[in-house]
């Protein structure tokens, strides 16, 4: 490295890193690149010289933590939200992630789910892993990808993340990214309001009718806590499937029909006797 970039460096990328706690590699290319500079050995003297000084943590291939000032690269715990949030270009933070977001996880746990249109390999950094699920193709298909979609500021870095509204149907959509059944119900109890127009249009827009009778279900057991009308599980109803659909996959067994929704649901949830089970 020349004398110049070992000068200018500090200097330059500095800047970069007071507003960055993680970044991409296209994000570091479009800050130089503002600034004049297209060379992309430039960039990789940079980032040499402050990984050397300790001020650059690297995560995996073009993603990039920074290392606050007298702090030690080796013993920092990087904000595994922010990770997430860097994994693909339009990572949201979804299902139980959401839900720990939020606060209103009953547990937390060490995976982290962000939904993209993107593929990204799984990660297993600093102890979390993390992973990536399709963004589903109904919102794809209508452009409503970024629908129930927060903008928030953390660190300095903006994250997407679905909302209450959009995580309480995600998380009865796939349960298996959302801790299982005794922490979905636990952790969606601990929310005291939900816009049950937008509940409604996000469960229409997915048109998958087993979910809509798991949100029905759902809403008509906290019909009094969370203020729900007959009108809102009506138009649940309509949605629903037209024979009996199991809410869980794999349990044929030690399931009762709960007609208003069409669905065979496992005694352990209607009894609330909560098992090992998904």
């Amino acid at each position: 490295m020349s004398t110049d970039h070992q000068t200018d460096g500090p200097v330059r990328l500095n800047r970069f890193l007071e507003r960055h706690a993680v970044f991409t590699l296209a994000e570091l290319d479009r800050y130089l690149h503002d600034r004049g500079s297209r060379n992309t050995n430039t960039r990789n003297s940079l980032l040499a010289y402050h990984h050397k000084q300790g001020r650059i943590l690297r995560v995996r291939r073009g993603l990039y933590a920074t290392v606050p000032w007298s702090t030690d690269a080796a013993s920092m715990a990087v904000d595994p939200y922010l990770v997430a949030a860097k994994m693909t270009e339009d990572a949201v933070l979804a299902y139980h992630t959401a839900l720990e977001f939020h606060g209103r996880a009953y547990s937390t746990q060490w995976q982290l789910v962000y939904v993209s249109a993107g593929r990204s390999l799984p990660l297993t950094f600093q102890s979390h892993e993390f992973r990536g699920a399709p963004t589903p193709l109904p919102l794809l298909a209508n452009g409503e990808a970024m629908f129930g979609v927060t903008r928030h500021d953390r660190s300095g870095v903006a994250l997407l993340v679905t909302n209450h509204e959009r995580t309480l149907v995600d998380v009865l959509d796939r349960p298996e990214l959302s801790g299982g059944w005794e922490e979905i119900w636990r952790s969606l109890e601990s929310v005291e309001f939900f816009d049950l127009d937008q509940v409604i249009a996000y469960t229409r827009l997915l048109g998958n009718a087993t979910t809509a009778a798991k949100v029905g279900f759902f809403l008509e057991q906290q019909r009094e806590p969370l203020m729900v009308e007959e009108a809102h599980l009506e138009a649940l109803r309509e949605l629903c499937p037209r024979r009996p659909h199991y809410l869980t996959r794999g349990r044929p067994k030690g399931c009762r029909w709960v007609k208003d929704w069409n669905l065979m649901i496992p005694a352990e949830i209607l009894d609330r006797s909560w098992g090992e089970m998904l």
